[in-house]
């Protein structure tokens, strides 16, 4: 399907009544090409959230809160862990999490709402980690600057990891929180082939175009880094010196690694893509995959499930701690984000009790 990564959409795991949709049960008599399109617009549907930050106790992520403006994500990458998610609004991890969509319009006045509940302890908020908050999506909705605009207002600290060249819209915002040590931002950056992009993430900005994204946001004096992620055996981690090395071209000055994840409907909709794209391969990279992961496709346990373990782990993370270090990233602690300087607007309406 032209622009996706998936043409599947295996029903949810929550789903008690299973339907074949490839049986033709005579009520349909649209012409083929119907049944089977090459292309699918993309759908949303607005939630109005009773809440918008998301808390979290893994130790395998260096944040304990989070927002994400959207569910499901246009950008479409085949090996997103968030796509399991979809199932829990009744919506397959294949075709829906990528085409239909949910926007929060009220994430901005929610945000406002829990700043300001007398018992908030600031903590750096991650901005679009389940999914990108600068998908496409946000050119028209701009739910996400909405939120920047809030947090600069309450001089809250902010982290943001994206792929999404639209970020660059709001240079304004991002470095004047930068300016008073309240934000950072790490790009996706997961390989340099244009070609490989296409059929991996389709929707998202090109490798050049990310790496004018880490120049012209450490230009304007934010602290850029890049999330090498997921790096997927025989498919590109080969190019873990090249993709380091561009982006310490680029202005970057820190990385960090994941490698690929397969949890539930993830471990179908990644092998059928893998089975398309490179059968010849396909089994090496499933073997080297079980091999990480004591024989399974996923090991879900703190610790080891962003890195995996065995000899094929290790070689990896000896070549980008070798890279890194001769590249100058890493090398000094990144300084912390402050918490110290929230403060509620002047004005701001408070609860009498």
């Amino acid at each position: 399907m032209k622009t996706r990564a998936t043409g599947l959409n295996p029903h949810n795991r929550f789903q008690t009544i299973v339907t074949d949709r490839d049986v033709d049960d005579g009520w349909h008599h649209a012409p083929e090409d119907d049944l089977n399109p090459d292309s699918l617009a993309t759908e949303v549907v607005n939630e109005t959230v009773r809440s918008i930050i998301s808390r979290n106790t893994s130790p395998d992520v260096p944040f304990d809160q989070s927002i994400n403006p959207y569910r499901g994500c246009e950008h479409a990458c085949i090996y997103c862990f968030a796509r399991p998610t979809h199932a829990y609004w009744d919506m397959s991890p294949g075709l829906d999490f990528e085409t239909r969509l949910i926007a929060k319009p009220n994430a901005a006045r929610k945000l406002r709402e829990e700043l300001d509940k007398p018992g908030y302890r600031v903590s750096p908020i991650a901005l679009g980690v389940n999914t990108d908050a600068y998908q496409p999506l946000e050119r028209s909705r701009r739910i996400t600057r909405e939120l920047l605009e809030v947090l600069l207002e309450y001089r809250h600290p902010v982290s943001i990891i994206t792929k999404g060249a639209l970020i660059l819209r709001d240079l304004d915002l991002l470095s004047e929180l930068a300016r008073q040590c309240l934000c950072s931002v790490r790009v996706s950056l997961t390989t340099l082939s244009n070609d490989l992009k296409r059929r991996m993430e389709p929707r998202t900005a090109a490798p050049a175009t990310r790496l004018r994204m880490i120049e012209q946001l450490a230009g304007a004096g934010i602290p850029t880094g890049i999330i090498l992620g997921p790096v997927i055996p025989f498919v590109n981690d080969q190019e873990i010196e090249a993709i380091l090395t561009a982006a310490a071209a680029a202005g970057a000055t820190r990385a960090s690694w994941i490698m690929l994840r397969l949890p539930l409907e993830l471990d179908e909709l990644f092998q059928d893509w893998l089975h398309r794209h490179f059968p010849q391969r396909a089994e090496h990279v499933m073997n080297r995959i079980r091999d990480l992961r004591g024989g399974k496709s996923y090991d879900a346990t703190f610790g080891r499930r962003m890195t995996g373990t065995g000899p094929y782990s290790d070689l990896i993370r000896q070549r980008f701690t070798r890279k890194a270090r001769q590249l100058g990233l890493n090398l000094h602690e990144e300084e912390p984000l402050r918490n110290d300087l929230f403060q509620r607007p002047a004005g701001e309406q408070m609860g009498l009790w």
